[in-house]
């Protein structure tokens, strides 16, 4: 990091914010990484955030070998760090609450499906595999009570490779549109009770 930073284990991680991952041309990455970031993984403070809770989960078969860094505050901390070192961090916003169907280039009417709650309950085991119903975490993100556009929209860019993991981007390509509008009615519903 800073006016000195090279190349180690890992790449150098000024201007990291906005980088395609995988993508300077002067250190070896893992085929993992390249992959990702020709997939459309790009190093924003949702992606870094979800990078630095579990590396392997965002990209499996990373080289990193840091398991992951379980507590909230701290990656919020750390990532604020990393901001100071990308630009001159005026031009950064302080973080990404949301995602936005322009960010992904979609449609915005996939917004304004009416989805079942009660459908999207039914639908929702697959999800529960992974993610715990109740809304704890465990290395893995909560998405109950998530808003409802931020839901639909990362379902999406998932479907459509705009964000990486495998294993969301092969859920959430089987899912037609109706079904995500269906999971987002119901696990933004779910935080009011089982």
């Amino acid at each position: 990091m800073g006016g000195g930073a090279r190349h180690r284990i890992g790449p150098h991680l000024n201007d990291v914010f906005g980088r395609e991952a995988g993508s300077l041309a002067d250190y070896r990455y893992s085929k993992a990484m390249r992959k990702a970031g020709s997939g459309g993984l790009v190093w924003t403070g949702a992606t870094l955030d979800a990078f630095i809770a579990r590396p392997r989960a965002l990209v499996a078969r990373s080289r990193m070998s840091f398991k992951g860094m379980k507590e909230p505050a701290d990656r919020k901390a750390l990532l604020a760090w990393l901001r100071g070192f990308s630009g001159d961090g005026s031009d950064l916003p302080p973080a990404e609450p949301t995602v936005t169907v322009e960010e992904y280039g979609l449609d915005p009417k996939l917004l304004a499906i009416a989805g079942d709650p009660e459908y999207g309950a039914y639908l929702a085991g697959e999800c529960t595999t992974c993610h715990r119903p109740g809304g704890g975490e465990a290395g893995i993100p909560s998405i109950t009570g998530w808003p409802h556009d931020e839901f639909v929209i990362a379902l999406h860019a998932y479907k459509r490779g705009k964000r990486v993991h495998p294993a969301m981007q092969l859920v959430a390509g089987r899912l037609s549109d109706e079904e995500i509008a269906a999971l987002a009615a119901h696990f933004h519903r779910a935080e009011d009770g089982p």
